[in-house]
């Protein structure tokens, strides 16, 4: 696929300035990694994902996933397709009775939505070379996000958390 890199995530890391969630996505032969902000919401959706966590109840990109699935579609892939002025977009790409559309999406949601599906990601090669991002080969095979150099950090302060402070939103 011309202009786009397949990605899979490598984790959900947290800004250590600010205690932002962060996806962080790898391409498959490892030259490159891209850190993404994103909101708690989302980290947690991704987070539980990666787990393989299942609710008693569907969570919003659980409850897309059946829909789509109801309807008789298939993601076929999600791409980030831009980055403009630090936010990033994606489209989800939908193949359903011989036709394809594509669905504006958060490239968080997006993500959340390919790992339930087990779709690819991919990444326009232009955003990778616009965004903030990290050469794997300068960092000798091992990148530092957040707290991904502390796991057991990052391991407290998401056993610490109660749903409150997830604000309105209960699991």
């Amino acid at each position: 696929m011309a202009g786009f890199v397949e990605m899979k995530v490598a984790g959900i890391a947290l800004d250590p300035t600010n205690n932002a969630p962060i996806v962080v996505l790898r391409d498959l032969e490892g030259k490159f990694i891209l850190p993404i902000w994103i909101g708690i919401m989302e980290a947690s959706a991704i987070a539980a994902a990666l787990e393989g966590v299942q609710y008693s109840r569907p969570m919003t990109h659980d409850l897309f996933k059946s829909l789509v699935e109801t309807l008789g579609a298939v993601i076929e892939k999600i791409e980030v397709v831009d980055i403009r002025e630090n936010v990033f977009y994606a489209l989800i790409t939908v193949a359903h009775g011989g036709s394809r559309l594509t669905i504006d999406a958060r490239p968080s949601d997006a993500i959340a939505v390919a790992l339930r599906t087990k779709s690819a990601i991919y990444v326009a090669d232009h955003v990778i070379k616009d965004a903030i991002r990290v050469d794997a080969k300068s960092s000798a095979g091992k990148v530092m996000v957040g707290f991904e150099q502390d796991t057991e950090k990052l391991k407290e302060i998401l056993e610490k958390m109660n749903p409150e402070d997830f604000g309105k939103f209960k699991a």
